[in-house]
């Protein structure tokens, strides 16, 4: 469902895949190629949330803030997430259940573990692993890490346009 608020329509790139269970609502925008799934809520109710191009929003997300949201291109966000943050840089995992809490930014090629807590305001470096609760850099992000959420975006991809060329 995509909703106006305030005047404010969401702006989706027309080869976009939104869920006709996903609720989008208010100043957000959705780039090319990217995804919205079952159960997700974006509500751009009190400031801008942009998302780029070949980015997945898994099933049952919540990505609401107060201030204005950057989610970068290539971007997998397990089910389950709540995006509160900042920004989430280029080629980013974030793995089921994690929270990215208010003020937060996760840099480019990161990896945030299942169940992690990425807590308010929280810098995460460009190629980090973070895990736990709250969460705590646990290394670097390796080539074969990088690689393997390319790959991840790359069948969401295909995935969506196929359920948009069944009309679903």
């Amino acid at each position: 469902m995509i909703r106006t608020f305030n005047g404010k329509t969401p702006k989706i790139h027309e080869t976009a895949f939104i869920s006709e269970a996903a609720y989008v609502v208010g100043d957000v925008e959705i780039g090319e190629n990217s995804s919205v799934w079952p159960g997700t809520v974006i509500r751009g109710d009190h400031a801008p949330i942009v998302i780029g191009q070949n980015t997945q929003i898994e099933d049952n997300c919540m990505v609401h803030t107060g201030t204005p949201m950057f989610i970068g291109d290539n971007v997998h966000i397990g089910h389950n997430v709540v995006v509160h943050c900042q920004k989430i840089g280029n080629t980013v995992l974030i793995g089921n259940h994690a929270t990215i809490s208010e003020y937060a930014e996760v840099g480019d090629f990161c990896v945030v573990a299942a169940g992690a807590l990425v807590t308010p305001g929280m810098k995460i470096p460009d190629r980090t692993f973070v895990v736990g609760v709250p969460a705590k850099v646990k290394g670097e992000v390796s080539e074969d890490r990088i690689a393997i959420t390319k790959q991840s975006v790359d069948i969401y991809v295909k995935m969506s346009k196929a359920y948009k060329e069944q009309g679903l």
